[in-house]
């Protein structure tokens, strides 16, 4: 059996953790075998995923080479199980703060490509804060009419309505009502959907702290329950606002540019603000706190 050593930075962005790995030549082929043994939190190095760091130009996939005249590094992220991922708010900060220790970028401002496409990140006082680009509620005409879209089951719990969204990534946002308590919720295992996402998604309970102010908890597709979730956070914030009807019919998001919300999480806190165009900004701290190698069969 081949084995190889590899180098690998461990970080974290409120607590959701992953497990990142430079490819500067684009050779490293990881297995989904590999990712899950990476973020395998006994037998591994532990994390809720695993970043590829390559050279846009190297990536696999055409539609990210396309991104290479604006972005010079492409973040290769898979989720826990080994599967490939669209976009990972908090996984972008980590990818940045890494980069920028790298010598890789050295301005304050940088674009980076991801599946979803390319995202900027900026630097601030207490790490970056990222544009994550458009953002839509799946079924607006549906959503409208009734409040919600979908309904969730937690395990052990009631079913709720719920409202599909687009970040670049799959989420389903549930606020709960007064008599479940957030902290209560069963996150052991998946919350059942309906009508199931062809390719999974998200989903974030939310719970209403004051003006502009949320708590949240979720359950990451491909992971389980996580300490936190950058898109989802972005994804409960606008589905709150939007359930406020304080976005026309028509998802002109001219009434929430500059509106900003703070989302706690097990993990910590995140600002969430609208931006022009329908575009979302997130931003948080970013911790890189372990540097290694580990040996891959």
């Amino acid at each position: 059996m081949n084995a190889k050593s590899l180098p690998f930075t461990k970080g974290h962005g409120t607590q959701n953790d992953f497990v990142l790995v430079p490819d500067p030549h684009g050779t490293l082929d990881l297995t989904a075998e590999q990712v899950r043994f990476l973020a395998d939190r006994r037998a591994g190095i532990g994390g809720d995923g695993v970043i590829r760091v390559v050279p846009t130009a190297l990536a696999i996939d055409e539609d990210v080479r396309d991104q290479v005249s604006q972005a010079r590094w492409f973040m290769d992220y898979r989720n826990a199980d080994g599967s490939p991922a669209e976009i990972c708010g908090n996984g972008t900060r980590v990818f940045a703060a890494y980069l920028r220790r790298e010598g890789l970028e050295e301005g304050d401002r940088f674009a980076i490509a991801t599946r979803s496409g390319v995202r900027t990140v900026t630097l601030t006082t207490d790490g970056f804060a990222v544009d994550l680009g458009g953002w839509r509620v799946v079924d607006p005409t549906g959503a409208r009419r009734r409040g919600f879209d979908a309904t969730v089951r937690p395990h052990g719990g009631p079913e709720l309505p719920a409202l599909r969204m687009d970040l670049g990534n799959p989420h389903t946002v549930v606020v709960l009502p007064p008599d479940i308590a957030l902290e209560d919720l069963d996150l052991s295992r998946a919350p059942e959907v309906s009508p199931p996402p062809p390719e999974g998604t998200n989903v974030e309970f939310v719970r209403a702290v004051g003006p502009g102010h949320i708590a949240m908890r979720v359950h990451e597709r491909g992971v389980g329950e996580t300490r936190s979730c950058g898109t989802g956070a972005a994804a409960a914030a606008l589905a709150v606002r939007w359930w406020e009807g304080e976005v026309d019919d028509d998802l002109d998001a001219a009434s929430l540019d500059a509106a900003s919300w703070t989302v706690d999480v097990p993990g910590g806190r995140l600002t969430v603000t609208a931006l022009a165009g329908q575009r979302v900004e997130l931003a948080g701290p970013a911790v890189l706190v372990a540097d290694g190698t580990v040996t891959l069969y």
